[in-house]
């Protein structure tokens, strides 16, 4: 649908962007190096009828390195709402358009929520383009399970607020990640420390830039480092799961088994016992089975 170029540059050599499908792209873009993206997202955005940008300034840095001359709209959390129903429309007469934030993979803490619901409901395609995101980044170098793990995304910014949303994740087993700015990244660190414990964290600041560095400790310790510490851009902040809770003594649950055996029916014994004690229900049975046939 576009006149513009559909031509990339790639280290000085022009390259010739395929045609799209019609649909939204949901594109990954770098989140410091520029380096950092691929071909295929390349291809897309150059051949794309319109590129969706959170900031239009902030991604001309990028399309320009490539050589990208495709039409650029802004497209962030205030005007998201508005404009879904006429990108919508645009896909159906046949757009192909790509949705990018300021940096990483767009919807996570970034803007496009409401406009992927609403190609959905409709039944328009929506093609994602992976690439880089903060959060994984952080997550596989912080030396913390990955087995399992949880995006909270950017923490209330008032004191209580944040305490009160840290204490709802104190009993989590999976690895936590969160975004924060850099002026209340000391505050953020404490009220971790408060709320969830004195377990180990890590922070990840400037990753895949020439200052990337990460910090790891306690998070009492990294509160205490960043408490008056000045720092530049968003961080990411990954922390332990709260630990597995103790296994019960064998002989506490077989003797409060005992007693509920005493006042209750077997099944009811058992769920009882199993629910207390946090244990299978399958090994308090067998348990209940086997004193029930000694007694």
């Amino acid at each position: 649908m576009s006149t513009e170029s559909k031509d990339y540059f790639v280290a000085g050599n022009r390259l010739s962007a395929p045609p799209l499908a019609p649909g939204l792209y949901v594109v990954a873009t770098p989140i410091g190096n520029l380096r950092d993206i691929t071909l295929r997202a390349l291809e897309t955005l150059a051949a794309a009828d319109l590129i969706l940008c959170e900031d239009t300034r902030t991604s001309s840095r990028l399309l320009d390195h490539y050589g990208i001359k495709a039409k650029k709209q802004s497209f962030h959390e205030h005007n998201e709402r508005g404009k879904a129903d006429d990108i919508a429309a645009r896909i159906a007469s046949g757009a192909a358009i790509a949705l990018i934030s300021d940096a990483g993979t767009p919807l996570l803490s970034d803007p496009g929520f409401p406009l992927i619901r609403a190609l959905a409901e409709q039944n328009l395609p929506v093609f994602p383009i992976p690439g880089a995101s903060a959060l994984l980044s952080a997550l596989v170098v912080a030396g913390l399970p990955t087995d399992a793990f949880a995006f909270h995304g950017f923490l209330p910014p008032k004191a209580g607020a944040r305490l009160n949303t840290l204490k709802k994740h104190v009993d989590s087993r999976e690895t936590l990640i969160f975004y924060e700015s850099p002026r209340r990244l000391g505050d953020t660190l404490a009220a971790m420390a408060e709320a969830l414990g004195d377990r180990q964290a890590m922070v990840a600041l400037e990753l895949t830039k020439r200052f990337e560095r990460t910090h790891r400790g306690s998070l009492a310790t990294l509160a205490a480092e960043f408490a008056d510490a000045e720092t530049k851009g968003e961080a990411v902040i990954v922390v332990a799961g709260a630990a597995e809770p103790a296994a019960p003594a064998a002989a506490d649950w077989q003797a409060a088994l005992v007693e509920a055996m005493e006042n209750q029916p077997l099944r009811a014994a058992v769920d009882d016992i199993a629910a207390r004690f946090s244990l299978k229900r399958k090994e308090v049975y067998d348990a209940a089975l086997a004193l029930k046939k000694s007694g």
